[in-house]
């Protein structure tokens, strides 16, 4: 796995003043922002390249990026801005990157940090096609990406299911062989209808998982956290404590 997208467009107006003026990836935990320490973990698993999209406080992330370049730290960077931020969801952040679904690609939400024997876990998995990284828990609440999978299949996924509910999304997918490009031209076909700018680009996943085979990686016991209400931030930091 040689390139990874990481969708940073948002400014996590959940997380209230912790997000006035700057993206929700650079909050600090311990020491790291988020992003620094996606970046991080990328590189501590020979991930060479990152193609961040950007928005909101985007000069901010350039800022950091650059930062990140002058201290000689990997994996080299390179940003895409999506200007539509406020009015598409994250599957308009994939359409502005969308040349950058080509090859063996990894798609990580920039709200989601991970272990680095997590993200170990789905660089060395060579499934091909795509891959949804997907956690266990005993029950799954209103927000949780949920995700119904049969033997290492995907059957649907969404924040509304309630049938059959066995597994939650993490915000974390490995394309490989032809999947990046599959999932390419469903992200166009997904923009040009007329609920685009209003979807996240996992129901275009659902969609696909419809027809195609989607596979799933199960990495229960790893850790990882997402950061999305003020609640989640104390967490993430007490997780990272230990890394």
């Amino acid at each position: 796995m040689k390139k990874a997208i990481i969708l940073s467009a948002g400014q996590g107006s959940r997380l209230g003043q912790l997000t006035v003026d700057r993206p929700k990836c650079l909050i600090d935990f311990g020491g790291r922002t988020l992003l620094d320490r996606q970046l991080d973990t990328l590189a501590a698993n020979g991930v060479e390249e990152a193609v961040v999209v950007t928005g909101f406080r985007d000069v901010l992330i350039e800022e950091a990026l650059e930062r990140r370049r002058q201290a000689g730290q990997g994996p080299a960077t390179r940003t895409v801005f999506n200007p539509f931020y406020k009015v598409a969801d994250n599957t308009g952040s994939l359409y502005m990157a969308r040349a950058e679904l080509a090859g063996d690609t990894l798609v990580w939400n920039g709200d989601t940090m991970v272990s680095r024997s997590l993200m170990a876990r789905v660089v060395s998995n060579d499934r091909p096609g795509i891959c949804v990284t997907i956690d266990r828990k005993d029950e799954y609440d209103r927000d949780d990406m949920k995700v119904v999978e049969e033997g290492g299949r995907l059957r649907a996924i969404g924040k509304r299911l309630t049938d059959g509910v066995n597994a939650e999304s993490i915000g974390l997918l490995a394309f490989r062989a032809g999947g990046a490009e599959r999932f390419r031209q469903a992200i166009e076909a997904a923009m040009r209808s007329p609920e685009g700018t209003t979807i996240w680009y996992l129901r275009v996943i659902h969609h696909l998982a419809q027809t195609d085979e989607v596979g799933t990686l199960d990495i229960r016991g790893e850790e990882w956290g997402e950061v999305d209400f003020p609640e989640d931030v104390e967490r993430a930091r007490e997780l990272v404590a230990g890394w």
